[in-house]
């Protein structure tokens, strides 16, 4: 119950940019100490900042920007296909598989271009990239294009993905740490990314060495809710401990 209010406050404030105390207690029914403990618990995911009399979301402040996504597209390629190489052997003929929209998830494609699978993703390059493939049964998710990331988002995107049984989910991050965990920069992903956290049985993150110790905007994920990690180098010691003791698995892509 507390959880559902949470993310109910959250995206009001996301909404409204900005907004007081005294509007969230009325809004939600709840007291002055109430709101105060929601608010801290969305202090520490990243997406709101307290300000006098009120609190107000991250994303208004920010004057932090996408690049470009033909940039990011054409950074690390050789890691980035390395990465997806390692990640496609994790895909089994018949699974249904969710393939998120950073660039490190793209090359996987036609990595499973000898499997037979269904990719639900709200990827345009990812669409685009599978047409080659009969083989590959891929499901686009409703919305309207973003062009900063060549992907569709919009709220009824959240509840399209509670019908479908993701059992692996492939997702990319702007930025990860032990703090922050999986961090990412665009609000509208952001609630995509959570929903398919929500709703899929195992989750790696794929991520080049550049990510670690990087925080972004906001925070979709704990780290404890992966159960493996694909990069092109070794972490530094802290995550490496980390992972054994959460029982992630910590999977080094050859170049």
């Amino acid at each position: 119950m507390r959880t559902k209010r949470i993310d109910l406050i959250e995206e009001y404030i996301l909404s409204e940019k900005s907004v007081s105390l005294d509007t969230l207690c009325e809004k939600f029914q709840v007291s002055k100490n109430t709101v105060r403990r929601d608010i801290e618990e969305l202090v520490n995911r990243g997406s709101v900042k307290k300000v006098y009399g009120g609190v107000m979301s991250t994303a208004a402040e920010s004057t932090q920007k996408l690049l470009p996504y033909e940039q990011r597209t054409t950074s690390l390629q050789r890691e980035k296909d390395a990465i997806c190489a390692l990640a496609a052997e994790f895909v089994n003929d018949g699974d249904i598989i969710y393939l998120d929209t950073g660039t490190t998830c793209l090359p996987m494609v036609e990595h499973l271009s000898s499997r037979t699978c269904t990719i639900l993703t709200n990827s345009l390059q990812v669409c685009i990239k599978a047409i080659p493939y009969p083989n590959l049964q891929v499901i686009s998710l409703p919305g309207t294009l973003k062009r900063e990331t060549l992907s569709f988002v919009g709220s009824d995107i959240v509840e399209y993905l509670n019908t479908f049984n993701i059992q692996k989910a492939f997702m990319a991050s702007t930025g990860i740490s032990l703090e922050s965990g999986l961090t990412n920069a665009s609000m509208e992903e952001y609630y995509i990314k959570k929903a398919v956290i929500k709703n899929s049985h195992i989750r790696l993150l794929l991520s080049d060495h550049t990510k670690f110790g990087r925080v972004s905007l906001m925070t979709y994920s704990s780290l404890h809710d992966i159960q493996h990690i694909i990069t092109d180098a070794e972490p530094e010691q802290s995550y490496r401990t980390f992972c054994t003791e959460n029982k992630i698995g910590l999977h080094i892509a050859i170049q």
